[in-house]
């Protein structure tokens, strides 16, 4: 084996189907209604981008569980994140509070996948400035580990072992077109994004 051989990035392999998704979505809104008995006073909130796709479907598999419409909101953290100024600016998304608001309930925040932590700070802080929850858990698809913040999640759909030289990537039949995990490295990741720009590109400039 040559040494470019060795050091070629590998593509993403499959750690998570559909119906896995569908069985984790399932498993954690039971973990929810046991942990918050009953879930009277749960109010789900998805972060900015996934989350808020995950979150709707918790939402709905509550609903079915509890026969109760658990409120639903949508938060975005993009102005309280700690690296606004070290990379391109962000499109702004819709933080949207359901009419109860979140004062004195239990809100449960939904990600896809929780990695050094500073997402889930950003999206504490964001909370401080719309109101006071009686308590905040939160409720990732992936952990893979590599916390560089005190923070954990309360329910997890798979805990995912990685080497920082790999890239995690949801993938949501709402958003992507099919529901999967995918796991390969980043370098791969990284140069199959610019292959995808750059094909876009030339496209777009071809003639009709």
């Amino acid at each position: 084996m040559t040494a470019h051989q060795e050091s070629a990035p590998r593509p993403p392999h499959q750690v998570l189907d559909g119906t896995d998704i569908a069985r984790v979505i399932t498993r954690i809104a039971h973990e929810i209604v046991e942990r918050a008995k009953g879930a009277e006073d749960v109010v789900l909130l998805g972060i900015h981008t996934r989350g808020v796709h995950l979150a709707r479907r918790l939402h709905a598999r509550l609903a079915q569980i509890t026969d109760q419409d658990i409120p639903l909101g949508t938060l975005d953290i993009t102005m309280y994140r700690d690296d606004l100024r070290l990379k391109p600016a962000r499109a702004l998304e819709h933080t949207e509070m359901p009419p109860g608001g979140i004062d004195g309930r239990l809100v449960v925040l939904v990600d896809d996948v929780l990695f050094s932590g500073r997402t889930i700070r950003a999206a504490l802080d964001a909370l401080n400035d719309i109101g006071r929850p009686r308590a905040v858990q939160l409720a990732v698809l992936v952990d893979r580990g590599h916390r560089e913040l005190p923070i954990r999640a309360d329910y997890v759909g798979k805990n995912l072992p990685t080497s920082l030289r790999e890239a995690v990537q949801v993938r949501l039949s709402d958003r992507d077109g099919v529901d999967a995990v995918l796991v390969g490295d980043r370098d791969f990741a990284a140069r199959s994004s610019q292959a995808l720009a750059a094909q876009a590109a030339t496209e777009s400039h071809l003639p009709e």
